[in-house]
């Protein structure tokens, strides 16, 4: 018990430091926040939500082929792991929003926008390679939306866009070994 409370000590010690700089970064970015963006940042925000990102994934699987239902597929799959950390994070942390909003199922860290847009840039860009630029562009605006409307921390969006990042990469990697595998056995059937 003693060795916990140590540990989680020593934890809140290291980050410390972090939060201090967060509450800077918090500070020079609200201090720089102009009454001519204020509407589409608030656009560029709510435009990403959980209807909008399954309709677009939905018209990916109808206007794409066989091609657009795979990326979706792997979007969906990739987005399942993604959302499941960054709300265990949030409930685990409980940390309180910038703009003092404090509810444990919608905590600060780590930001689902960054999380979810940086996990589809991941999986889209394995599909459309030349726009990939475009598809982090976007995450990169959304995440910094959630900044200037004061809503997230900047390491909220760092571990959040890390954590889709990784859970992507992570589904990809499990996607191709698995087609390596399937494309096995059906090259072996085919020897047979």
């Amino acid at each position: 018990m003693i060795a916990r409370w140590l540990s989680a000590a020593l934890i809140l010690s290291l980050l410390a430091p972090i939060e201090g700089w967060d509450e800077q970064s918090e500070h020079a970015i609200q201090d720089l926040r102009l009454h001519a963006l204020e509407h589409p940042m608030q656009s560029i925000s709510s435009a990403c939500n959980p209807t909008t990102l399954s309709a677009g994934l939905l018209a990916i699987a109808l206007l794409g082929g066989p091609p657009g239902i795979e990326t979706a597929r792997i979007a969906v799959l990739a987005l399942a792991p993604t959302n499941l950390v960054v709300e265990g994070l949030k409930r685990l942390t409980f940390r309180a929003r910038p703009d003092g909003e404090h509810k444990r199922s919608n905590a600060s860290f780590p930001s689902s926008h960054a999380a979810n847009l940086f996990a589809l840039a991941v999986v889209f860009s394995r599909h459309w390679r030349r726009a990939a630029p475009l598809f982090y562009l976007i995450a990169t605006i959304v995440s910094a939306s959630r900044l200037y409307l004061n809503r997230h921390f900047p390491t909220d969006v760092l571990f959040g866009a890390a954590i889709g990042a990784l859970c992507a990469f992570g589904t990809l990697r499990l996607w191709e070994r698995r087609r390596a595998r399937r494309e096995a056995g059906l090259a072996g059937r085919a020897m047979q």
